[in-house]
């Protein structure tokens, strides 16, 4: 039997809400720092976000083998935990789930053992699975906790799955939600009229993960004309975003903003503006002239300026910022500083790194 989620994690999930990936702290010398991952997860949880997603592709896949998975799990967790009884409100908890189905329900059983509501399910690394191989994967990581599904972007690792593929996951019994991070508007479109054509599409939510489009995936009401007919509207409900890790607070009040403009019915043309100006943002943080390559270490400086982390490093020490992007850093934080929540980091930093 598929597992499902609490009653009132089940309507944080459907209505809507911000989840950012969450980064790892790492040292100078490679070390995981549970003061600063714990100061992260405070910062979030202040800056009034509705969730957090750990052990995903910003948390990096290779804490795994690095013996990290269940520590940096537990901490979030905790966190977590003391938050929501301090200020009674739920707060989503989603595990990230790596490699082939044994694996996968392995590391779904440790993230329900520590308190986790859901499960983000990776397909990075599985070439030789075939679509129906994923399928049969998610259905048995699914009887252990509630899934979310994952498009990841082909330049990180992710692979092309059509509009079939997602009707038929979305079918899958204890899917609650679809995060889709193709960076790319057709296959975006893809994951949109699977769910839609799914028996259970009603049941699943959208969130968007492109952080090249955030807030136009939000803002877009997506129409999708079925075979019998019908016109049927769907949006992108939420996010669970990379970046999103960081100026969480300003993410937070646009997130507002958008949902104001939809229950308005008019979108003021300042937001889009926005959606432009996030968009340049993200090109920096994720390192898009450099393919890509920074996007890990371009999260990580951002939270080291702002004294939330304690250095850049990742647990690869080759995977670095690349040229010229810490020039582009500076460049977005100069444009707009309306986006980012220095002022709100400074703060509260102190009591975070408590």
């Amino acid at each position: 039997m598929a597992a499902t989620l609490a009653p009132a994690k089940a309507r944080l999930l459907s209505g809507g809400t911000v989840v950012p990936a969450h980064p790892l702290a790492l040292d100078q010398g490679g070390r995981l720092s549970p003061r600063h991952q714990r100061a992260v997860t405070r910062y979030y949880l202040d800056a009034g976000v509705g969730g957090v997603a750990v052990g995903v592709h910003t948390t990096q896949f290779s804490i795994r083998e690095a013996g990290l998975l269940r520590p940096v799990l537990e901490l979030a967790a905790e966190e977590v935990h003391t938050h929501t009884e301090r200020w009674d409100r739920p707060v989503l908890l989603i595990a990230g789930a790596c490699g082939p189905a044994g694996q996968a329900v392995t590391e779904a059983r440790m993230a329900r053992e520590l308190g986790y509501d859901a499960v983000l399910l990776s397909p990075s690394g599985l070439a030789d699975h075939t679509p129906a191989d994923l399928i049969r994967r998610a259905a048995a990581v699914a009887e252990v906790l509630p899934v979310v599904g994952f498009y990841l972007q082909l330049a990180v690792g992710g692979r092309p799955l059509d509009h079939v593929f997602w009707r038929d996951f979305a079918d899958v019994p204890g899917v609650v939600a679809v995060k889709a991070a193709p960076f790319d508007r057709y296959r975006t479109w893809d994951v949109v009229r699977g769910v839609v054509a799914s028996a259970r599409g009603d049941e699943v939510a959208l969130y968007t993960g492109n952080d090249d489009s955030i807030l136009m995936d939000l803002l877009t009401p997506f129409l999708v004309r079925t075979p019998d007919g019908r016109t049927v509207g769907r949006r992108f409900v939420g996010g669970l975003l990379g970046h999103w890790a960081v100026w969480t607070r300003g993410a937070v009040e646009l997130f507002e903003r958008v949902r104001a403009a939809i229950d308005s019915g008019a979108v003021p043309l300042e937001l889009l503006t926005a959606a432009a100006e996030v968009t340049d943002a993200n090109g920096a943080f994720f390192d898009v002239a450099g393919d890509f390559r920074g996007c890990i270490a371009g999260i990580n400086e951002v939270l080291r300026r702002q004294g939330l982390f304690p250095s850049r490093r990742c647990l690869d020490p080759e995977e670095e910022l690349s040229p010229g992007q810490a020039e582009e850093i500076d460049r977005v934080a100069r444009s707009y500083p309306h986006l980012a929540d220095d002022a709100f980091v400074a703060e509260r930093l102190s009591c975070w790194l408590e």
